[in-house]
């Protein structure tokens, strides 16, 4: 959008929307990003002024974007493949398959195999679960959870299946635990529509490996110093406060020495405020430590 922009002066709001499937609002948020953007530096000299003015698109300052950044081989290469990658895993849209063909027909000369995307055959579990969730029916499982070391039976409500890091999951509404869960398709021992279907929520969440708390979990509360700020990116957190020298964290996990790890690899960039579950597994943690040194 911003090369077209600068390409065409005195563009309106009207038809910067049409032309890149935009909503005004959505529109004006963009703006609101690429008017704090810029160069190193980062001076008045050197962000872009990016704003809308009787109703035309006015970007300035930015000439390092009259042409459109062009990707240098291995970048390029790099995208084909992971393009090309999610294309073979099923998970891949026609918009996807699409660019996927129009970057190839640039990076590879006609007919030639250079890049070869073969993944394994998805497990035959996986192709049951698909159709359950295609077809909106609820499908009994027989799941392992490892952290609680446990088999359970439950009725769920597929919403979606998805491979993420070498692993398929199953994402959708279990009946057992009255709440969204995702499960290792790997670890379902079993799995069978029960006769009845279901209708999914219209808004579906994104498909994501990604621990969901439960009311069951364990929690702490754990204060963060700027070098463990990273962890709010990779768990499930809340955040109690904010403040440049600590932020202060509420950790959820299915098994007290989870958190307890992370604070021993934490080390003095975290510390824990409360949590006694927490607080009894990190120091018998410590205390394994200790003893494997001494002996």
């Amino acid at each position: 959008m911003i090369p077209w922009v600068i390409a065409n002066p005195g563009s309106s709001v009207e038809e910067v929307c049409r032309r890149f499937g935009y909503t005004e609002s959505d529109l004006a948020q963009d703006l609101n990003i690429v008017f704090v953007c810029g160069l190193p530096g980062y001076g008045p000299g050197d962000l872009m002024s990016a704003e809308i003015v009787d109703d035309e698109v006015v970007i300035d300052m930015a000439e390092y974007f009259a042409d459109a950044p062009r990707l240098a081989p291995a970048e390029a290469l790099a995208l084909l493949a992971a393009g090309m990658a999610i294309t073979a895993s099923g998970q891949g849209g026609d918009a996807l398959e699409e660019a996927v063909d129009k970057l190839s027909a640039v990076l590879l000369p006609e007919g030639s195999e250079v890049i070869d995307i073969d993944l394994a055959a998805e497990p035959e579990l996986v192709g049951r679960l698909k159709s359950a969730a295609a077809s909106n029916e609820v499908v009994a499982i027989t799941y392992t959870s490892l952290s609680r070391d446990e088999t359970t039976e439950r009725e769920v409500e597929p919403w979606s299946v998805f491979s993420s890091l070498g692993n398929w999951y199953l994402m959708g509404y279990c009946r057992l635990a009255t709440d969204r869960r995702v499960f290792r398709v790997d670890r379902i021992q079993a799995a069978a529509p029960i006769g009845e279907t279901f209708t999914p929520p219209a808004n579906l969440p994104p498909a994501e490996a990604r621990y969901v708390p439960s009311i069951e979990d364990v929690r702490a509360r754990i204060a963060l110093g700027p070098g463990a700020r990273w962890v709010t990116e990779y768990y499930p957190v809340d955040i109690v406060s904010d403040r440049t020298e600590e932020l202060i964290v509420d950790f959820s996990a299915a098994d007290p020495l989870v958190a307890a790890r992370l604070l021993l690899r934490l080390g003095p960039d975290a510390k824990l405020i409360k949590g006694e579950e927490v607080e009894r597994a990190l120091a018998a943690l410590r205390q394994r430590i200790l003893d494997v040194y001494r002996d």
